[in-house]
């Protein structure tokens, strides 16, 4: 998938891929600043907040270094059926923003399409599960205190000015659910600084941070931050315990009484075994079977209804495999391995390429029925029909030469 985002990020941050991105601090600039307006606004973001239902702690409001009760954000609204339906009171919210708030919205991704294809793009480039979540801070307000990440995250500045201060970390790749607590900052500063539009922190896991808008009385800040997943040696573990349950060894109960050499008997029965399993499922396994195991995104399916589609756009949550053989081509994804004729190829790598791409330009470029192929994919899951709504996601992010 060919992103502008990603294409700037790699340019302001001296990346050449995924497999080049440091595990220390960097910053840089977008080199058009004006990608950040396409992304998402401070209007935009807000209608998108009024539209629709929201509870706590998805969306939150920070004012004096404190979050508030989500009572003070949020109402409920009763239809006249009796359907109480939780919404954010922007009566409220304009108050708050007046005298100077933050307002978080977490996996905005989920509710916009520009912020959904962006985070599509961004696990294609990296192969981590990825998720945004947008900050809009007006006057001298401040979010966050001094806290870390369980994740790797880049910032990206779109709208206003805002301080950071950022600093290593204190404890080696601390996660979420970890061994020990993680609680003392280092004291040390490896940067601070204010960042205006179209700036963007890559901070790694595990580095302490904050952001604030102290003394200003007026002016804004609207940022995203695009949180990445990556997998751990903890994670292919918790694989390998799933993939033990094929085998009875593993299900069976562990002895707590008998004699002792039965007991030492079970003990490396299974401990062979789990060695046997450990060998023959390398983290490499693991990476790659996480990679196609995944379910494909929300899409609308109008099944037809209103007309065939003239345009597809491949929306699985990594990029697809397609391997051949002979005379035939299999993808792989999803949980589906799906074989077609060899001479689908060049077909095939057009639908999934993750740009969206008109059908008859299919049928044209690749000398095959582009509207039989796209409809097998569409009823997969594997691609989705281009609505109007979801290529508004696409439109001046992505070439887009091939509609």
């Amino acid at each position: 998938m060919d992103h502008l985002l990603i294409r700037d990020i790699e340019a302001a941050l001296a990346w050449s891929g995924p497999s080049s991105t440091p595990s220390r601090f960097q910053r840089g600039s977008l080199p058009d600043p004006g990608i950040c307006s396409r992304l998402l606004t401070p209007t935009r973001f807000l209608d998108l907040i009024m539209r629709r239902s929201l509870v706590s702690p998805q969306v939150r409001c920070f004012q004096d270094g404190s979050e508030l009760h989500p009572s003070s954000l949020l109402q409920m609204n009763t239809t006249r059926r009796g359907q109480v339906i939780p919404m954010v009171d922007m009566r409220r919210l304009t108050q708050h923003l007046q005298s100077g708030c933050t307002l978080i919205l977490d996996a905005a991704n989920h509710f916009d399409p520009t912020l959904e294809v962006a985070c599509r793009a961004f696990q294609w480039w990296s192969h981590a599960p990825v998720q945004v979540n947008v900050y809009l801070t007006t006057g001298d307000a401040s979010g966050f205190s001094l806290h870390w990440d369980d994740h790797d995250v880049l910032a990206v500045q779109l709208a206003g000015d805002k301080d950071w201060e950022v600093r290593g970390p204190s404890r080696r790749a601390p996660m979420y659910r970890d061994a020990a607590p993680n609680l003392d900052p280092p004291e040390d500063v490896v940067w601070s600084g204010t960042v205006k539009t179209g700036d963007v922190l890559h901070i790694p896991r595990g580095h302490w941070h904050r952001a604030n808008r102290t003394g200003r009385v007026s002016g804004f800040s609207l940022h995203a931050t695009f949180g990445f997943a990556k997998r751990t040696g903890v994670d292919w573990l918790g694989w390998l315990a799933d993939q033990s349950r094929r085998e009875g060894i593993f299900r069976d109960d562990l002895k707590r009484w008998g004699d002792p050499e039965e007991l030492q008997t079970e003990g490396k029965a299974l401990i062979d075994a789990a060695s046997c399993l450990i060998t023959s499922h390398p983290p490499t396994h693991y990476l790659a079977a996480v990679a196609h195991a995944t379910s494909t995104g929300r899409f609308v399916s109008t099944a037809g209804v209103f007309g065939s589609p003239s345009a597809v756009v491949c929306v699985t949550d990594f990029p697809p495999r397609i391997e051949t053989q002979g005379d035939t081509a299999t993808v792989t994804t999803a949980e589906k391995r799906i074989v077609f004729a060899g001479k689908a190829l060049p077909a095939l790598e057009l639908l999934l390429s993750g740009n969206p791409v008109r059908l008859d330009y299919v049928s044209t470029t690749a000398g095959i029925d582009g509207e039989r192929l796209g409809e097998v994919l569409v009823r997969e899951g594997i691609c989705a029909e281009l609505t109007p709504e979801l290529f508004s996601g696409y439109i001046g992010l992505t070439t887009d030469d091939k509609l």
